[in-house]
């Protein structure tokens, strides 16, 4: 019997690489599905509203270019990302996003649905801290129209990442 590949196994779980790795750590998360209107302004404000969830807690994954290294900042979609947080935040001097082919071709996912979880290279990953201050938090969950729902120390230990204040309102 042949073995399925890892993008076999995903296509007929019907999952995407981030929920495949949450349930591969054992992690406990929520999927929330809805419709996508790619006439929306806004891939994170359109989830917030779309789920009925405040948008304090649905966070957008951002790609930057900190000194030649490409880096995920994970911070409210009611906010902007602070560039000179980010680069503080992982000993850098100078940030910059990231090209958005870059970003998607580096992490295999689709501008809209960047998961920080289960891109195709590992990256360094900053969450805003207003991630602790609740109980659970919302980031795409690798397409547009679909988020995962999860702890953010979940979150953060599953990607390695540093915890700053990254965000700005």
């Amino acid at each position: 019997m042949a073995k399925k590949s890892k993008k076999q196994q995903q296509s007929s779980s019907g999952g995407t690489p981030a929920t495949v790795a949450l349930t591969a750590a054992g992690t406990a998360f929520t999927v929330h599905s809805y419709e996508h209107d790619p006439a929306h302004p806004s891939y994170g404000e359109e989830a917030a509203e779309a789920m009925g969830v405040s948008p304090d807690r649905v966070f957008k994954t951002l790609v930057a270019d900190v000194d030649g290294q490409l880096t995920v900042a994970v911070v409210p979609v009611a906010g902007q990302l602070d560039l000179k947080a980010l680069a503080a935040a992982v000993g850098g001097k100078r940030a910059a996003m990231a090209d958005p082919a870059l970003a998607e071709r580096t992490t295999g996912y689709v501008r809209g649905g960047i998961s920080p979880l289960g891109q195709r290279k590992k990256l360094r990953t900053v969450v805003d801290a207003s991630a602790r201050q609740h109980a659970t938090i919302c980031v795409s969950a690798g397409r547009r129209g679909l988020e995962v729902e999860l702890a953010a120390g979940d979150l953060a230990a599953l990607t390695d990442a540093v915890l700053a204040p990254i965000g700005r309102a």
